[in-house]
């Protein structure tokens, strides 16, 4: 780890201020500790957010949470209205990472953190992300972690989070403070890039803004899951992950909200697999055409091409489950 300068910031314009002129910011660490290690990330001076009020979780006026981005995962996971209001995200938050981690993994820095490629991680080789223009290795190498829908030339790495995929499909909201716009909301379905040419940027935060709080709306209508399907029981990224709200009655599926982890440089979202769900009776054929809409431009590198037939047999389960007709 190179030496950097460290800063514990007083006020949420004092962090915004110093990332202007280019300080890091650091909450948990968890990643950007890693990061510096292998540096990957070699950052010249380091500002600490962990002094400022941003570890509360309140009520909204119109009936949802409002997450402070400090709020450490463990906290977020245990707190009793999202274990009641918010299920899909306590699952999600307790799939990922370690108990350990989950003490100090914050959420602001949880939709921040950067992805688990080996290439990414590894200097001796290009990647570009890490080093724009250098080339992805990843395309031509293993890639059996790699994304299937959504990448380009340039970069096929995935997004690690868990917890991002739950507050996708619960429509949160992201706050941010500071920039040339001082504060501003972000809707988290906009707050992820898809890699295209520019893969190095991977979110819509601008110099200096200081991510503040999540906000949820209100619990949605239906059932909630989570599942996530991985390597070894714990302590592993996702191959594929699901998110699924779903409202059934009366044999009828009224609404229907999907989000995917493991397949995409961002959480993925399509709406045209779940117009394919609304307005149907719950069968088998259905949940396979609503995978073959999702699916239809799904493309592998070689080691990952088993992700495309496991995401359909795991979309036909959730869908299963949740529709109340048991699970293959």
């Amino acid at each position: 780890m190179r030496p950097f300068d460290y800063h514990r910031a007083d006020t949420i314009a004092d962090a915004a201020g110093r990332g202007s002129a280019g300080a890091t910011i650091i909450a948990g660490g968890t990643n950007l500790l890693d990061l510096m290690k292998l540096q990957v990330i070699t950052p010249e001076r380091l500002v600490d957010i962990n002094g400022l009020p941003l570890d509360e979780i309140g009520e909204t006026a119109e009936g949802g949470l409002r997450i402070g981005a400090l709020v450490t995962n463990s906290d977020l996971a245990a707190d009793p209205r999202v274990r009641r209001r918010y299920p899909v995200l306590a699952r999600a938050l307790l799939s990922g990472a370690s108990p350990q981690l989950r003490n100090m993994a914050t959420t602001g820095g949880n939709l921040c953190q950067r992805t688990r490629c080996y290439y990414f991680q590894d200097t001796d080789r290009p990647c570009n992300k890490r080093e724009p223009g250098s080339g992805c290795s990843a395309i031509d190498g293993f890639n059996r972690i790699h994304a299937i829908l959504g990448a380009s030339d340039e970069c096929i790495a995935t997004h690690p989070s868990d917890m991002a995929v739950a507050m996708r499909v619960l429509k949160a909201d992201v706050e941010v403070e500071g920039g040339e716009d001082g504060n501003r909301t972000i809707p988290i379905d906009q707050f992820f890039r898809l890699p295209g040419d520019t893969p190095h940027i991977e979110n819509e935060l601008r110099s200096g803004e200081v991510i503040t709080a999540v906000t949820l709306p209100p619990p949605p209508a239906g059932e909630q899951r989570y599942r996530k399907v991985r390597d070894r029981a714990s302590y592993a990224f996702a191959l594929v992950s699901i998110a699924a709200v779903v409202d059934v009655r009366n044999d009828e599926i009224r609404e229907a909200t999907l989000c995917f982890g493991g397949l995409a440089h961002l959480p993925w979202r399509d709406e045209r697999a779940e117009a394919v769900l609304v307005g149907e009776s719950p069968s088998e054929e259905l949940f396979g055409k609503a995978a073959d809409t999702l699916l239809a431009d799904a493309r592998g590198f070689g080691h990952n091409e088993f992700k495309i037939p496991l995401t359909r047999r795991t979309l036909k389960a959730v869908l299963m489950d949740i529709c109340g007709m048991g699970d293959d």
